[in-house]
């Protein structure tokens, strides 16, 4: 069984309500004077879905007129900003008396133990204790409080004080002092006071950042046909094929079907291509008619040569020569070109109709196709805020004790958001807020928070980020103009079972731009009509998916600070393709479900049928003869009864959005070893013993399906029977009632047929047999070819 949370129930795992404090409110501070509060008067604001954390904001800018050392006859100067136990430092320049710095400290309001703020200008010694320049010292009381959407605050320079502060030196530093929040425009670049211990390269992964995924397009390679192959072999003819890379992608046509020097395949061969175009199309000829393959010629062509395509118009066809394959030939002491006719007929372009899928289609969150010119205007808009987290699990060990670095990232169509990383906090608070246009409502918004490996002091960033749980919200389940404010479960699953990570703390709104436009989307295909015109197949899109989603993960790892390839991958969920046990098992159930309703109406009539509450059949019995006798009332009643449930239903309307359901997952139930089989590497990396036993028992639950399907084609068989004359008795028996039921009808009145036929399914128990009746009988014996089958 999976694993529970320490002291908790089911309950740990649902969705939680919760009143963080949201909206901009601004204290008075220093020189405005005052202890209320400014309340905005702005209807809409940047950030008003998070809870306002406020920094205090030093700006370095520039240093000029230090003194030189008279030792070393120069001044390596940094700059290092000091309040209370927290202190910050730019880097160092060497042999200058003007340095130009243009970095920003950010030390959080809730951690300030100080009433005052120093700044320190020293000269950097590699041998004895750094040198002092001076400093400059400012009152905590007396710094501004800037309030968005105001200009930035103008730096100023500022005289250097001894140590003491007594007098003035020789020496000028440019600073901004001032309190914000992190609406502010420095936030996401400054240096921060609670990732101090992060030094090096490690500085960058800790920020927060906004990541768009490439552009992605099909190129469809059509290899038409090849003319004038030749072998080397100049006794046989050729047989060959063609080979198309692009990147590690590879894909082959068919060999041709007869040993000829002018081939015929045409086929299609479909690659993901990501701007800007880095890889180039690289073709070859190759020879199979020999024992071993032999290239007779290829090809290297550019993307940016082919012709893009935006709907399903035929693209013009091409004809190019294969290049000399070898070492030119040496004759008489001189190199001579190959004389080389091979060439090949292509028809090639970049599908901009297709939306290239990176995601599974399930949880899809873009549908747009790749060309621009055919996006239609967003009809909607959804702001997130990242408020914080709550109850985090420790992900690793540092100097003994458990400790985690945690970071979110939101996915929602092209665009990523990365809030900065919270060192050492088991609760960490980003309160970040991003915003996306909307193009489609039917569309799901992915988030996941991940544990930081890759500082500079936690082993050099050796590892994998790990992932801490993951959440999904659709939008369309969402009211529009409605802030929602919850507490979502992370859930993950490992080998040892189900566990709770912590919880995850969002606000969010989706805003409706136009009504009248997003209604109108629920009549269109979900994806662009470019898959339904000329659809690719399952085991392509397949393909295509995994390189997609190689691509992004490639592209966006080149980023700094890079977004790691086991974040994209679990952001784009890479693996729900693999076989579960666990899964199927959660779909059969939701089959079994979905068929809920069925049974349930099915069961209600068997009652009503056999006279359970006769009040009931008799009431029954009332509308079934007002229908009978009144046809035209059938539709209007059928979807008047629909009606009305829907509107029963409305009260009883889901008021929190969807999200990980642990009993639907069938994650609490789940046997240790079917967790074992699901982590297992593709091909198994297992002991032969332990993949024999999951091969059995796959074969015995697949054995299980197979009867069923064999007794579904069974009871199809027999209908096909009837009329066949397999059985020429059952054949004619049966033909013979159909003659006789069709005289009795035309001479019968329909209302009486049909009211003869309901009141004999309605019948009292004391006129039913318990025997099978005649026709399921006759049904039974009618011959299936299941005793043709070996």
């Amino acid at each position: 069984m999976g694993s529970k949370p320490a002291g908790g129930n089911s309950d740990d795992y649902k969705l939680k309500d919760t009143k963080p404090q949201l909206g901009e409110r601004w204290p008075h501070g220093g020189i405005r004077g005052g202890g209320g509060w400014i309340i905005s008067d702005r209807v809409t604001s940047t950030y008003d879905l998070v809870e306002q954390m406020y920094y205090l904001y030093v700006r370095v800018e520039k240093a000029r007129d230090l003194p030189i050392n008279p030792l070393t006859a120069s001044c390596d100067p940094y700059v290092e900003v000091k309040l209370g136990n927290y202190k910050g430092k730019t880097k160092h320049f060497e042999k200058r008396t003007y340095a130009e710095w243009k970095q920003v400290f950010a030390f959080s309001k809730e951690k300030i133990q100080s009433t005052v703020l120093e700044v320190y200008v020293k000269d950097k010694d590699m041998i004895s204790r750094d040198d002092y320049l001076g400093k400059v010292v400012f009152d905590m009381n007396e710094v501004p409080t800037r309030v968005p959407p105001d200009s930035p605050l103008a730096p100023q320079w500022y005289r250097l004080e001894d140590r003491k502060g007594e007098r003035k030196i020789k020496g000028e530093v440019m600073l901004a002092v001032w309190m914000g929040t992190q609406a502010d425009e420095a936030f996401s670049e400054a240096w921060h006071s609670d990732a101090a211990t992060v030094h090096g390269e490690g500085v960058f992964s800790v920020r927060s950042k906004v990541y768009v995924s490439p552009k992605l397009w099909y190129l469809r390679v059509n290899v038409i046909e090849a003319q004038d192959v030749e072998s080397a072999d100049k006794s046989q003819l050729p047989q060959v094929f063609v080979k198309a890379q692009l990147g590690n992608q590879i894909l082959k046509t068919k060999l041709s079907a007869t040993k000829t020097t002018n081939p015929l395949w045409n086929e299609d061969l479909v690659f993901v291509a990501a701007e800007p175009f880095e890889e180039q199309l690289v073709l070859t000829l190759e020879n199979k008619a020999t024992s071993k393959e032999e290239i007779v010629g290829r090809i290297v062509l550019p993307l940016n040569s082919f012709e893009k395509r935006l709907d399903h118009r035929t693209v013009h066809s091409k004809w190019y020569n294969l290049e000399q394959f070898g070492f030119p030939v040496l004759e008489g002491g001189q190199r001579i070109e190959l004389k080389f006719s091979t060439r090949i007929h292509l028809r090639v372009c970049l599908e901009g109709g297709y939306h290239v899928l990176d995601e599974s289609t399930m949880y899809i969150s873009d549908q747009r196709p790749t060309a621009r010119q055919l996006w239609k205007k967003p009809i909607g808009i959804l702001e997130i805020g990242i408020l914080s987290a709550q109850g985090l699990q420790g992900m690793k060990t540092k100097d003994g004790k458990k400790t985690t670095d945690a970071y979110c990232i939101a996915k929602y169509g092209q665009k990523w958001v990365r809030t900065r990383t919270i060192l050492e906090n088991f609760n960490p608070k980003w309160n970040e807020q991003y915003t996306w246009e909307v193009y489609d409502p039917c569309t799901v918004v992915s988030l996941g928070v991940f544990d930081n490996a890759h500082l500079g002091g936690n082993g050099n960033g050796a590892g994998k980020d790990t992932r801490i749980g993951k959440i999904r919200i659709r939008l369309s389940t969402l009211e529009t103009d409605r802030i929602y404010t919850h507490s979502y479960p992370l859930l993950v699953l490992q080998p040892s079972g189900l566990k709770k990570t912590g919880e995850l703390q969002l606000a969010f709104r989706f805003t409706c731009l136009s009504l009248a436009n997003m209604i109108y989307l629920y009549s269109q295909p979900l994806l662009p009509k470019m898959h339904y015109q000329h659809p690719l197949t399952i085991s392509q899109l397949d393909t295509l998916r995994y390189q997609a989603m190689n691509i992004v993960a490639i592209r966006l790892g080149r980023a700094e600070p890079p977004l790691r390839r086991e974040v994209v991958e679990f952001m784009l969920d890479i693996d729900s393709h693999m076989w579960s046990m666990r899964r199927s098992k959660a779909n059969f159930f939701r089959i079994v479900s979905v068929f809920t309703g069925v049974i349930s109406m099915s069961k209600w009539l068997g009652d009503v049928s056999n006279w359970k509450n006769p009040v009931t059949t008799l009431l029954v019995h009332v509308l079934f003869f007002i229908l009978v006798c009144f046809p035209e009332l059938i539709l209007p009643t059928g979807f008047l009864y629909l009606f009305l449930i829907g509107v029963w239903n409305y009260r009883s309307r889901p008021r929190h959005p969807p999200h990980m359901d642990t009993k639907l997952s069938w994650a609490e139930a789940v046997q240790p070893d079917e967790l074992d089989e699901e982590f297992d590497s593709f091909p198994s990396s297992k002991p032969q013993d332990v993949t024999k036993m999951r091969y059995d028992r796959l074969r015995s639950v697949a054995g299980r399906i197979q009867t069923v399907v064999g007794d579904i084609a069974t009871q199809g068989e027999r209908f096909q029977a009837l009329l066949s004359w397999r059985d020429p008795r059952a054949s004619c028996l049966f033909v013979m009632l159909c003659l006789v039921v069709a005289v009795a009808l035309y001479v019968t009145p329909f209302k009486i047929v049909v009211l003869g036929m309901g009141l004999f399914v309605l019948r009292h128990p004391r006129f039913r047999s318990k025997m099978p009746s005649a026709p399921s009988n006759f049904f039974r014996r009618l011959p299936a070819r299941a005793d043709s089958m070996l």
